[in-house]
């Protein structure tokens, strides 16, 4: 696997102006393993830069997104989150009582998904899969 350019570096290769405090933001988001929402970027910056308002952080995440940077994903529990657009591929287990979120790679998933694509005449080109679940229980 190829080494990825940090989020800053992409910024700066697609001539955004890079301020002091976006340039923290776009840290954050180089440093985060989680899908954070834009109150959690805003916390995390802001634990750095005081100064870094939460309308700074909703304006850079939406550049980010335009230049295609950053990727909106939603778990369907009404906040839009955020990871790398390129990030290695990988799917998501939503936990329905906690919104903690698993990601994963399942070969036989992703092979059996480029069977079916060919099998109703199509290449496959990208993909999205998110599963929704509770733990099992013990008893059941």
């Amino acid at each position: 696997m190829a080494k990825r350019d940090s989020i800053l570096k992409r910024c700066e290769d697609n001539g955004l102006r890079m301020t002091a405090q976006r340039r923290i933001i776009a840290s954050v988001l180089d440093m985060s393993r989680d899908h954070p929402d834009v109150e959690e970027l805003h916390a995390r910056a802001n634990a750095r830069d005081p100064g870094i308002s939460l309308a700074t952080v909703y304006r850079t995440v939406k550049t980010l997104e335009e230049a295609q940077i950053l990727e909106k994903v939603d778990f369907g529990d009404g906040r839009a989150r955020y990871e790398d657009a390129e990030r290695d591929h990988h799917d998501h287990l939503i936990d329905m009582d906690t919104g903690r979120v698993i990601e994963f790679v399942d070969e036989e998933i992703e092979a059996l998904q480029e069977k079916i694509a060919a099998k109703l005449g199509f290449k496959l080109l990208g993909h999205r899969l998110e599963l929704y679940g509770r733990p099992l229980k013990d008893d059941e």
